[in-house]
Formats: C-alpha cells, sequence, structure tokens
C-alpha cells in the first residue's frame, strides 16, 4: 500500500507541475496578445488619424496649409 501512496503522490506531483506549466505559457500568451491589440490598436488610431487629416485638406479645411490663395473679382 505504501508503493501506491508513492505513486500516487509522485503523480499529483507531476498534474501540478504540468497544471503550472499550463497557466505560465496561459499567462504569457495573453501578454503577447494584450501588446499585439494594443499595437494594432495604436495602428488604426494613426490611420484614421491620418484619413481625417487628408479630408480636411482636401476641403481646405486643414489648418497647416499656408498655401491658399485669395481672389478679388474688379
Amino acid at each position: 500500500m505504501d508503493k501506491m501512496g508513492q505513486a500516487a503522490g509522485q503523480a499529483q506531483v507531476k498534474k501540478d507541475e504540468a497544471m503550472n506549466k499550463a497557466s505560465e505559457t496561459c499567462q504569457q500568451g495573453q501578454q503577447q496578445a494584450g501588446g499585439f491589440m494594443q499595437q494594432t490598436g495604436d495602428q488604426m488610431k494613426n490611420m484614421a488619424q491620418g484619413a481625417a487629416d487628408a479630408v480636411k485638406s482636401a476641403v481646405g479645411m486643414g489648418g497647416t496649409d499656408t498655401s491658399s490663395t485669395t481672389t478679388t473679382r474688379p
């Protein structure tokens, strides 16, 4: 019976080690995914800002364009 108890104890230890390793791997994956999502969100934000700036410039609402001309009619 003592050998059965030892085997059960060793199996429990191995199970605990496997569970800990799986948990660590999962946490690392979540961290990497979070970083990827943050980076993707930042890229989307920058693209949207660029598109908004292009539209403003196209319709003459861009504040940085200093080459506008004024035409006066006699």
